[in-house]
């Protein structure tokens, strides 16, 4: 479930930048995005169900583990975060960023640092076919 595609979506098609949403749209974006959260996990038996959280508060952190999840941190590296930022998002974006690498830097992210492992190593359920691709090379 990621946020800003959920809230592109909650906004309809081509209504600015992707990443920067009015503050109504943030608000039902994040409260859609809490439930189907919440709905996917009560299927983890059966689905292979892929959440991008970029700052997971502790509350969430254990609700993931309470269904065993594996969490997967995809980091670039920051000087590759910053340019795309640059590039791609708001400028609210870079606070963000420094926020999560400062975090990461003070061991909050639990047991997940490191990348995504490569070659779809995971054993996935069958219904879940083609296994998910990242929207870019990283």
């Amino acid at each position: 479930m990621d946020y800003d595609l959920l809230a592109g979506a909650l906004s309809g098609p081509h209504q600015g930048n992707p990443h920067d949403h009015p503050e109504a749209v943030r608000q039902v974006a994040f409260r859609a995005r809490t439930a189907a959260i919440r709905e996917a996990l009560r299927h983890v038996h059966t689905t292979d169900v892929y959440v991008i959280h970029s700052m997971p508060k502790p509350e969430w952190l254990t609700t993931y583990a309470e269904h065993n999840a594996e969490i997967v941190v995809i980091d670039p590296g920051r000087d590759v975060v910053m340019q795309r930022i640059a590039e791609e998002r708001p400028p609210s974006a870079k606070g963000v960023a420094t926020r999560w690498y400062n975090q990461a830097g003070q061991g909050n992210r639990g047991q997940a640092r490191g990348t995504a492992p490569q070659g779809g190593a995971r054993p996935r359920h069958p219904q879940c076919t083609p296994p998910p691709r990242s929207s870019r090379s990283w």
